[in-house]
């Protein structure tokens, strides 16, 4: 017969693995595969991590009931991404290259 301290323990020990257990399907999240095969993420989760429409997910199999879910990074954006950039930086009307050369060979008459 367990001594009445070794009773208190094991209770508690059950006690926090239950506490353990119920935080971590507190968080789990549920979802249904429609006949189409299409999963909706939780409002929660799309909120909380950003999510926007199109964006790209990696699937991986990790057993016979479980998978991973992780975001496909984003390409680096191409050259032609950074095209009207400096409207951005300087509003209002666009200037000619013509008067940027101006401006740059003044610069270098006067130095």
């Amino acid at each position: 017969m367990a001594a009445r301290g070794e009773s208190n323990v094991r209770d508690e020990t059950h006690l926090v693995y239950m506490i353990f257990l119920h935080d971590i399907r507190s968080r789990m999240r549920e979802s249904t595969l429609t006949e189409r095969g299409q999963i909706s993420v939780p409002a929660e989760l799309r909120k909380a991590m950003q999510l926007r429409p199109g964006q790209r997910f990696r699937w991986e199999r990790i057993s016979e009931r479980e998978m991973r879910v992780s975001l496909k990074e984003d390409a680096a954006p191409g050259p032609l991404a950074v095209l009207g950039y400096a409207r951005k930086l300087r509003p209002g009307r666009a200037r000619r290259t013509s008067a940027w050369m101006r401006e740059l060979r003044a610069g270098e008459k006067a130095g």
